[in-house]
């Protein structure tokens, strides 16, 4: 008997899916919520659901309205997707038939957005039980798209097609994999493309977008199929709806990518396209797409070279795009002097902590980099209108989407095209772009002035040559533009202004610095305090661009610039901040000890103190001004240690009450877990700390700290977050290097949850490359401890040494991490050779292949010894490695400036004139052969007293 809903539970059910996405009473809002939520644990739920989807009879009799009728099967479609998400596992079978046959039948609903939305069910559906547990569904949506039985109504066709683009993005995987000897991509892909000749535009559209989602995988079916790709690409290239057009250049697009000698051959016809449809003024989408595809040839290096010819065709497009469009200018026109008024809580974003680069094994430090145009404008992803269905509603907040000038559109994306094509083709793109910059840069209508602006800033990196001739005027009115009554221009001259100051910095004549990076310093920072917060906020952002390119040059000025900052931390409200803090930290970054005259200490600390003081420990903006202030105390050295003590207990009080948050939400769901980048940034300025104050005043801090400092280490070094275990394993290798009194004692604790990160088994492939930076920071952090811990790393030599052997051994392992574990593991042979002589000819070949590179530095002459170490108590065991390691020596004799320097060559004489190593018949071999030649004279002198001593 066929499952039928009672009635009653259906028109309750209904009454909460309405309330659910109601806005008029969040009372009732939240308690349907609730109530849906306790509902979903039930496989009834789920039947109801679709039934109400699917529009039942039982359903209809309710007599909703119209309006009604969509918004409570909406909320159904929603809710029955969650479900399946969270619960179809448990599903009886029966359930799982029912659900998929209602589902399946409303794909030819004639509302659009309710077939939206039983595809989004559907692809569900497949997500969670798999491809082979619905074997029907796919040849049943393809008959229905294609029309096999020419009576398959145009809502229907869409309906399924669209559902097959949902399945097509989000199973990628299953279809290309290989089930019993067959894919089911070979299988869809020939259909998909005699699909793309269907009558309904919409049905073109959705099957090749189908087909581009398997285009930046290359798989062996899309391979196979590629040259019949592009001819029904080049056949489409003329259809007359835009949306199928929107497609065809994503197509192209990604081919570039994948296959660049596919598209060679077309490149002047490509052209022609692509310029006619970014010129496209009623489609912006479209328009963008165009645009995208300029930015991708331009950045494949194989395909780059072929534009040459068109530029005169390509960069006019671009210019032309960059301009704002009529609603842009009724938006921004005459934008208010808002300086004065306190930021919305939509107009923050979300805040995140940098990520920092692993611990090198030459001093152990990090070292962070403010992005430039490209990065930062191409970093941005596309806006894909096919993510979300038409009427779906998007999870989570979209307030950052609401401000149109983060999204990424035409203009942006023309704007870092013609930024690429400029970095390959130099004069050439100027050449183009004169002529333009001539007639709109004094353009009476702002946005092209604006335009222009954006240009000369977009062309600055790649044409640098080609512009240099025309600063001396361009810069004197860039900088007049900074009193542009348009805020927007003074926004965008500003930006353009930042990426001339590498020029303006490095100017070697004074009078030429008087005359430009002077007044070009003076203007960006002047605007810092604009009357318009967009425009403070582009200043800033220049000035830290500045910052970057001028490095030590700004030295001189340190005293205006910190007086500055001050006045911006006393004026801007909370969004402002952020940027402000990125500005302090470049400059501690840059000019260091510059910042520890007193005067500057005494006027930029108590502004920075005071800000830390109204933040509360809850807040995002911790996270920026951890990061601000880490660097401030890098700078500042021991002089920041009046302010040390209350910012470390603060870290220690941030961390400990993370740690806390996140038992409490393993023990119980309804606890939220915490934001991982209130540990990452503390332990961040633990380590600034620390390296910054020296060993007796961190020492006190250690030791005086509630709760126990090492005890929080030992629990953030197990965190699940690959990110705070980098940032631990950091702050540990400081700690050895700083603190190792107080370290110490916790050592037999902390060694072996050391020795388990050193295990590439537990390295997790979805987040590899941040595994890597961890375990490149615990190997560091090894070879710090065993250098202070001598002949007491004894008992953890071998399981060390096996962890580090593993890694070394891998060629999958990246170079710093190998480098750092060679560094580790000869640092151990110092005090502990004994240990490790037994294992010389497993780890001997491996160990002088990866250290030879290795930057020449007291941390590799200590590896370098220990080696020598190592080798004196087994010399028999280098049989097969004598070249590598005379090679090595004597490089490090010629190259080495190290304190160790003597000592390694010592050790090396001793291992030279071991009778048992002099035994091999191999020396005289070695002592004709080319690289000897090259030796120090030392050490050929040391040869030679072993080879006649062996005589």
């Amino acid at each position: 008997m066929a499952w039928r809903p009672e009635q009653g539970s259906m028109q309750e059910l209904v009454g909460y899916l309405k309330d659910a996405l109601s806005g008029h009473d969040q009372n009732a809002q939240r308690y349907a919520t609730m109530m849906l939520g306790q509902a979903k644990s039930s496989p009834a739920t789920a039947n109801y659901l679709a039934y109400i989807l699917s529009d039942g009879p039982i359903f209809q009799d309710l007599g909703l309205s119209p309006a009604d009728n969509i918004l409570v099967r909406s909320s159904a479609a929603i809710n029955l997707k969650n479900t399946i998400r969270a619960h179809c596992k448990a599903f009886p079978q029966s359930n799982v038939i029912y659900i998929r046959s209602a589902v399946l039948s409303t794909l030819q609903d004639p509302v659009s957005q309710i077939r939206n939305f039983a595809g989004s069910v559907i692809s569900e559906i497949v997500q969670k039980g798999g491809i082979l547990a619905w074997p029907e569904l796919l040849p049943e949506l393809l008959a229905l798209a294609g029309n096999d039985s020419s009576s398959v109504t145009n809502d229907a066709q869409e309906g399924a097609m669209s559902a097959l683009a949902k399945i097509c993005e989000d199973n990628k995987q299953s279809l290309e994999k290989d089930y019993h000897g067959q894919r089911p991509l070979t299988i869809i892909l020939p259909k998909l493309l005699d699909i793309t000749s269907s009558p309904s535009a919409k049905v073109r559209a959705f099957a090749l977008a189908s087909i581009n989602a398997f285009l930046p995988q290359l798989s062996q079916a899309v391979g196979n199929s590629l040259d019949s790709i592009l001819a029904r690409l080049f056949h489409l290239a003329d259809d007359p709806s835009d949306s199928v057009r929107r497609n065809v250049c994503r197509s192209f697009t990604q081919i570039v990518d994948v296959a660049p000698n596919k598209v060679r051959p077309h490149m002047g016809g490509l052209v022609d396209f692509f310029v006619l449809q970014q010129r496209n003024t009623d489609d912006p989408d479209l328009a963008l797409e165009a645009a995208e595809f300029w930015l991708s040839v331009s950045e494949n290096q194989h395909l780059c070279p072929s534009l040459a010819p068109f530029l005169g065709q390509i960069v006019p497009v671009l210019l032309e795009s960059m301009v704002y469009d009529e609603e842009d200018i009724l938006r921004l026109e005459g934008d208010a002097d808002d300086a004065d008024q306190e930021d919305r809580a939509e107009d923050l974003k979300p805040q995140f902590a940098t990520s920092k680069t692993p611990r090198s094994i030459t001093n152990g430090h990090a070292a962070g980099m403010n992005g430039d145009f490209v990065q930062s404008v191409s970093s941005s992803q596309p806006h894909n209108d096919d993510d979300l269905s038409e009427g779906e509603i998007e999870d989570g907040d979209d307030t950052a989407a609401a401000n149109v000038e983060d999204r990424w559109n035409l203009r942006k994306c023309s704007a870092a095209a013609l930024d690429v094509l400029a970095s390959n083709f130099h004069g050439a793109v100027f050449a183009v772009t004169l002529p333009y910059l001539t007639e709109n840069l004094r353009h009476r209508d702002w946005q092209n002035r604006e335009a222009a602006v954006l240009a000369i800033g977009a062309v600055a990196d790649g044409c640098m040559d080609a512009v240099t001739p025309h600063l001396s005027d361009l810069v004197p009115y860039l900088l007049s533009l900074l009193e542009d009554k348009e805020p927007v221009i003074r926004l965008i001259t500003c930006w353009a202004l930042g990426r001339y100051s590498s020029w303006a910095s490095h100017l070697q004549d004074p009078s030429d610095k008087k005359h430009y990076f002077e007044p070009m310093m003076e203007g960006i920072l002047n605007k810092m305090l604009d009357r318009n917060k967009r425009v403070q906020e582009a200043a800033a952002s220049a000035f830290a661009n500045l910052e970057e390119k001028a490095t030590k040059c700004l030295e001189p000025y340190c005293g205006p610039i910190v007086r500055q900052f001050v006045e911006c931390f006393a004026k801007y409200k909370d969004r402002n901040m952020f940027i402000l803090y990125d500005c302090v930290q470049t400059l501690a970054e840059h000019v260091g000890p510059a910042l520890k005259e007193q005067a500057l200490i005494d006027t930029l600390m108590p502004a920075i103190i005071q800000r830390w003081s109204k933040v509360s420990d809850q807040s995002q903006e911790i996270f920026p001004l951890l990061e601000c202030l880490s660097y401030v105390a890098t700078a500042l050295g021991s002089d920041f240690a009046p302010f040390a003590g209350p910012v470390f207990a603060r870290c220690i009080r941030i961390i400990h009450q993370s740690l806390e948050q996140y038992v409490m939400s393993i023990n119980n769901e309804a606890f939220d877990k915490p934001n991982k980048d209130f540990l990452v940034t503390s332990l961040d300025m633990l380590s600034a700390i620390i390296q910054a104050l020296g060993s007796r005043q961190s020492g006190e801090l250690v030791e005086t700290s509630q709760p126990r400092f090492f005890d929080l280490l030992l629990f953030c070094m197990e965190d699940p977050s690959n990110h705070v275990r980098q940032s631990s394993y950091a702050l540990l290798g400081d700690c050895a290097v700083n603190v190792f009194h107080q370290l110490h004692p916790f050592l037999p604790a902390l060694i072996p949850v050391l020795i388990e990160q050193l295990d590439l088994d537990n390295m997790k492939g979805e987040d590899i490359d941040q595994g890597f930076s961890v375990m490149n920071n615990a190997c560091w952090s090894c070879g710090e401890i065993a250098m202070r811990e001598s002949s007491g790393m004894g008992p953890h030599v071998e399981h060390l040494y096996q962890r580090l052997l593993g890694i070394i051994s891998n060629p999958e392992v990246p170079t710093s991490v190998n480098e750092n574990a060679v560094i580790a593991l000869g640092r151990l042979g110092v005090d502990c050779p004994e240990k490790l002589a037994p294992h010389l000819e497993e780890f001997a070949k491996p160990f002088l292949r990866i250290i030879g590179p290795v930057e020449y530095t007291d941390e590799k002459a200590d590896a370098l010894l220990g080696f020598n170490r190592i080798v004196e108590r087994n010399p028999q065991s280098m049989e097969n490695c004598l070249a590598d390691y005379f090679k090595t020596s004597a490089a490090y004799a010629r190259h080495s400036n190290s304190a160790f320097r003597s000592g390694i060559l010592e050790s090396f004489y001793r291992v030279s004139t071991d009778h048992t190593l002099m035994l091999s018949s191999r020396l005289n071999a070695l002592t004709e052969s080319c690289w000897l030649q090259k030796l120090d004279t030392k050490l050929r002198a040391l040869l030679a007293a072993a080879s006649d001593k062996r005589h």
